[in-house]
């Protein structure tokens, strides 16, 4: 129809579209996360045995549904049982926690129990707004992989630690959604892992989501570091990199000269044990 009004995005290419239609589906729908333990291995390790549980995280509402998997073992959500009644023993008070017996923890009835016991465990505590956004709750779930991700960073292992990250980042974003700046180490790791790999486009994308994380939080420990290695960047794009430089010498006029480590630096600093 020749007289119907324009589209304020008419001028948009098709890629556009879907992406602008993409985040505004995302917007109107209601993400939430749903936990399976579909199976389970046993370990036996220096003489002691116990039963890792495959914990499998999708996260749903979103365009397309994402999926976390981790392992947990029996004394992982034993610790995390009792971490949070230190907390939240009121709101708790009517969760039951599924005992260990004295014979036949490793009997596949037992096992099929926790399973379920476990998947209803996870979904009643994140229904209770202030557990799932507890630190305690969030490191349950993204600490072991983080610590693994980080490990590989420091040896080098770019590639793997990049798998890592980049499964858990959009996790730990779901659960930290009151607190965007929270994800920055993980962000900045990521740009570091791609940078070292050489591709400066995909470090420069996710160094920009990391960075508008940082605008009112330039005092944050990760701000100029990343700035600097987003002017690097920029420049070897040929992208804008004025802009950052004018920042970079606006923060350096208000502040007196201190020692700043590289993003790289901070990074390997993350997590050390």
């Amino acid at each position: 129809d020749s007289n119907a009004s324009l589209s304020p995005n008419s001028s948009m290419t098709t890629k556009e579209l879907q992406e602008y239609w993409r985040n505004e589906k995302r917007q109107c729908r209601q993400v939430k996360l749903l936990f399976e333990i579909p199976s389970t291995r046993i370990v036996e390790h220096h003489l002691t045995k116990y039963v890792m549980y495959k914990i499998i995280i999708v996260q749903t509402g979103s365009f397309d549904d994402k999926k976390c998997v981790i392992e947990r073992r029996y004394s992982d959500f034993e610790k995390l049982h009792r971490n949070l009644l230190e907390e939240f023993s009121e709101e708790m008070e009517d969760l039951t926690f599924p005992k260990k017996t004295l014979t036949g923890n490793f009997t596949e009835e037992i096992i099929n129990e926790r399973k379920l016991a476990f998947k209803d465990y996870l979904r009643l505590l994140y229904s209770m707004k202030y557990i799932r956004r507890s630190k305690k709750f969030i490191d349950f779930l993204t600490r072991p992989e983080l610590q693994e991700a980080y490990g590989c960073l420091r040896g080098g292992q770019y590639t793997k630690a990049l798998e890592i990250l980049s499964e858990v980042v959009g996790l730990q974003e779901r659960l930290t959604r009151g607190n965007p700046v929270s994800i920055v180490p993980t962000l900045c790791a990521i740009v570091v892992c791609y940078k070292d790999l050489d591709n400066p486009a995909s470090a420069f994308e996710y160094g920009d989501k990391a960075l508008s994380r940082l605008q009112v939080r330039t005092s944050h420990r990760y701000y100029i570091p990343l700035l600097e290695t987003m002017i690097t960047l920029a420049y070897e794009l040929g992208k804008d990199f004025l802009s950052l430089q004018e920042k970079l010498e606006e923060w350096k006029a208000k502040k007196d000269p201190v020692r700043v480590f590289t993003l790289k630096e901070l990074a390997v600093r993350e997590y050390v044990q």
